[in-house]
This record gives C-alpha cells, sequence and structure tokens, in this order.
C-alpha cells in the first residue's frame, strides 16, 4: 500500500482495463488528479500478455487481436507510439478455411477481399463499401451512447443492414465462402446469428480490415496496456495496484468514482447505495455465453492446408455458414456442439517477440454455456486438426481456461463472459440500465465505465471516454 489512502482525489477509477485507463486519462488531461486502483498486481484488465505454457512463449491472456484499438476515435488522439506501442498489420487480417481446402479471406483491401469472393464481388461491395466511404463519420457514432447521429441519413442506411440478424445478410450472397466469411465475422457477437443486430458486429469488424486493419500489439496486448499506463502517469495520473475494492470505505476521499466493473461487482461493492429501481435494474441484467480458451506453444507453425490461412491473423474455424450458425444456437440454449466455432489468432506468424526462434505461440477460444465446467480441450483441437492436418503432433505444451478459471482471474468475466453483458437487442441501448445517461448509477459521484455500458465489448475505450465526459459535465465542468 502507498499514502493515496490518505490522499483526497478529483477522481478514483476502480480497475485498469482499456476503459478504466480511457477514462482516468480523459479526466487526467482536463488537470484533475485522478487515482486508478487494481486488484491485480499488474494493470491491463483484458490486456495482459504472460507466459502461460513454456518460457519464451508469450501468450495474450484475454485480447488478442484489436481491430477497434486501432480504430478507436480516442486511442487515436493519443501519442501511444511514443511510449512504446507499436502494432504490425497482417496482411490478411481473417482467413476462413472450408472442408475443401479453401479459405474465404478478410485483407486490408477491400477491393481484394470483394475480388477474392467471385462472383459475390459485387455483393459484397454493395454490402461494404458504403460504410467503408463514411467511415471516418459513422465509427465515432456507433462507439457512442444513444444519440441523434450528426449524418441521420448515412447513419440510418448503416442501420437498416446492422438491425438485422446475421442469417438474413446471409442470404445476399450466393457462395459457400462469403457466406462463411460472415459467419465468421458476425459470430463475434457471441449469441445466436438469428437474433436482431447481430449483423452490426460483422459490419463493423468487416469495415475496420479496410480501413485500419486487425492489427496486433508487438510484445503482446499488454503492450498495449502499458503504453496507455505510462502516458497516463506521465500526465501526472497516479496507479495504484495490489488494491482489490470491497467496499467504498476501502477508497480515499474523491468527488467522483469510476468502476471499470460490470454490474454484479458493482453490487457487492456500493449496491447499499443505490435506489431501490436502479438495484432492480442491475439485479436483472444478463450476462451471454462464456468462452473455453486454450494457448499452445507449438514446435512449428499451425499446418493449415490453406496457404492463406497461414498468413492470416485470425482464423474462424467452423466450415460453412449453417454450421456456425447451428453451433452458436445449440451453445446459446445450453450444450456443447462437437464442432463448435473456433477464433484462433497466430500472433507469433507476424511478431518474433512471442515465442523462441523456430516455435510459435498460439490462442484460441470457442464459445460455450455461460459458466460451463466442460473441457472442450480436446473438441477446439479437433476443430483445428480438421482445416490442419498435424497441428497436434507440434504441440508441445498447453494453458487452458474454462469460465471459472477466466472469471477468477478477471472478475469482469462473468461466467466467462468477455463482453460484459450479452449486446442483444434488449441490451443493445439499455445496458447496464435504461436511464438518461448509462453512465451514472442513482448515487451521486458513482459512475459505471465498463463494456457493461454503451459502445459494450472490444478494446476501444469508448465506454470509459465517454463515463469520462459525463462525469466532466456532471461534477467538474457544470454548464
Amino acid at each position: 500500500m502507498t499514502d493515496t489512502k490518505k490522499t483526497d482525489f478529483d477522481a478514483i477509477v476502480v480497475g485498469s482495463g482499456p476503459n478504466g485507463l480511457a477514462a482516468a486519462i480523459t479526466l487526467q488531461q482536463k488537470g484533475l488528479s485522478v487515482l486508478i486502483i487494481e486488484a491485480k498486481f499488474t494493470i491491463g484488465g483484458g490486456l495482459r500478455t504472460a507466459e502461460l505454457t513454456l518460457p519464451g512463449f508469450k501468450h495474450d491472456i484475454c485480447s488478442a487481436i484489436h481491430p477497434l484499438a486501432h480504430a478507436s476515435p480516442f486511442f487515436k488522439t493519443l501519442p501511444l507510439h511514443d511510449f512504446g506501442l507499436e502494432f504490425i498489420q497482417p496482411k490478411i487480417a481473417a482467413a476462413h478455411p472450408l472442408d475443401d481446402g479453401t479459405a474465404a479471406i478478410l485483407t486490408n483491401s477491400l477491393q481484394e477481399t470483394a475480388e477474392s469472393l467471385g462472383i459475390d464481388q459485387e455483393n459484397y461491395l454493395s454490402l461494404i463499401k458504403p460504410i467503408s466511404k463514411q467511415w471516418d463519420v459513422l465509427l465515432p457514432e456507433l462507439l457512442a451512447p444513444l444519440h441523434f447521429p450528426k449524418d441521420p441519413i448515412g447513419f440510418a442506411q448503416f442501420g437498416l443492414n446492422a438491425f438485422q440478424p446475421a442469417t438474413w445478410i446471409a442470404k445476399k450472397f450466393k457462395t459457400k465462402a462469403a457466406k462463411a466469411l460472415w459467419a465468421g465475422m458476425t459470430a463475434h457477437s457471441i449469441q445466436p446469428l438469428s437474433n436482431l443486430t447481430t449483423s452490426a458486429i460483422g459490419l463493423v469488424l468487416t469495415t475496420a480490415a479496410h480501413q485500419s486493419g486487425w492489427p496486433i500489439p508487438k510484445r503482446g496486448s499488454q503492450s498495449l496496456a502499458d503504453a496507455l499506463a505510462t502516458y497516463f502517469v506521465s500526465i501526472g495520473g497516479k496507479i495504484e495496484t495490489n488494491f482489490c475494492v470491497k467496499s467504498l470505505e476501502q477508497l480515499p476521499s474523491s468527488k467522483a468514482i469510476l468502476f471499470d466493473i460490470t454490474p454484479r461487482q458493482l453490487l457487492q461493492i456500493a449496491g447499499h447505495r443505490f435506489s431501490n429501481i436502479y438495484k432492480w435494474q442491475l439485479e436483472r441484467y444478463r450476462y451471454g455465453m462464456g468462452v473455453f480458451k486454450v494457448d499452445w506453444a507449438l514446435d512449428g507453425v499451425v499446418p493449415f492446408i490453406s496457404e492463406k490461412a497461414r498468413e492470416a491473423g485470425t482464423l474462424h474455424l467452423g466450415n460453412t455458414f449453417e454450421e456456425i450458425a447451428t453451433a452458436e444456437l445449440e451453445t446459446s440454449k445450453g450444450n456443447h456442439p462437437e464442432k463448435p466455432f473456433v477464433l484462433l489468432a497466430q500472433q507469433s506468424v507476424f511478431d518474433k517477440t512471442r515465442s523462441p526462434e523456430g516455435k510459435h505461440s498460439v490462442w484460441g477460444y470457442c464459445h460455450v454455456p455461460n459458466g460451463s465446467k466442460k473441457d472442450m480441450t480436446e473438441t477446439i483441437e479437433k476443430q483445428v486438426e480438421r482445416f490442419a492436418p498435424g497441428f497436434r503432433e507440434r504441440i508441445l505444451a498447453r494453458h487452458t481456461f474454462n469460465t471459472d478459471q477466466l472469471e477468477e482471474y478477471n472478475p469482469n468475466y462473468i461466467g466467462g463472459d468477455i463482453n460484459g453483458g450479452i449486446i442483444d437487442l434488449s441490451q443493445l441501448f439499455t445496458r447496464p440500465a435504461l436511464r438518461y445517461s448509462p453512465y451514472r448509477t442513482s448515487e451521486k459521484g458513482l459512475y459505471i465505465c465498463s463494456s457493461s455500458t454503451p459502445p459494450g465489448g472490444g478494446v476501444h475505450g469508448m465506454c470509459g471516454y465517454h463515463a469520462a465526459q459525463r462525469v466532466l459535465k456532471d461534477i467538474f465542468f457544470k454548464l
């Protein structure tokens, strides 16, 4: 412990994930005195890297690929390169292998991706090109709480497709490859692809690849957290680690407290201070599917049949649209499909700092029912082997996380939910509660800034940025 408990601060941020760091930086930039409190020994939340398997093999413990971090309207304003952050851009952002040995690809080029889809070229361009053209205006609108957009016509045009279930948009495509590519993009929504608004995440991630890529932070995701934290300290911010907050009484005096945590932990810490209505809403907040994660140390690259798959930073494994849609639906019902959708990243192919020479570190997970205890290692490895025969022969060591272990490591991952709560239609605009400002709690001076607030999950920091803006207006710069 340091002397921070005896010090008064303008604001305290509990939790040092990307949203907590973004909130703290936003407030500190305005000349306030800000303290970040982190329960773990290291800062970062979902942005952490460690040798989970063998010495010299660096694995991203939670998040790995960061399309929205590179595109984030807030992060782009910060001089993070000066503080050690370096992004590596795979030319093929994502590949989607099929059972016939081919692979659909998402590259940094809109035209190249469209041409790779053959007779679906025009269908792809008609879907993505309008969004790409208005990206610089549209993205800040999408990564914000509910409001009247600056470009209502452009926003409405996006919304017409984004509101639809992924299953509806899939009907625009004729080829197996195009439909499969779309399935992988929309499966990031972590819910049945037949749900309304599941197309939104697919449209955003796909367009992000063409606009700013799906980059990999050199040396691991921890480097992004470290750059944010180092910048925060450089402008006068304070950080205290190894300080687990269980009650408000533990905290130093301050005018505002922002919590980078989900509703369940917030209720435990401050529930007694909330109104009955607000508490009732938080108690009914819903969490989504969890993930089962595996990290591998390999004696060589993943031997994908498809050459394009070997050149991709991210792999979506699940074969056809129909197979992925079925797997996601079954998982949402509490089942464990034999052939789940597997999201895999092979960072060491592009970042030589991740593993010893000639070796590779690989990261992957599948979706599972929330709170699942089932070991999915064998199931996941079968899916990888399906598209990369000989994969298991190259495994030197592995490390696994089930949903309980993920939540123990990061309490924000309730039941293994890495999105801070399901982002379906009923929680898209009301997370974590139906209020004029989603960042305010019912108690004056207490705010929530985690991915349980708009715009939701992803490494972009915009939940924290918008929460901090709310704090500035409410307390420090009242109009």
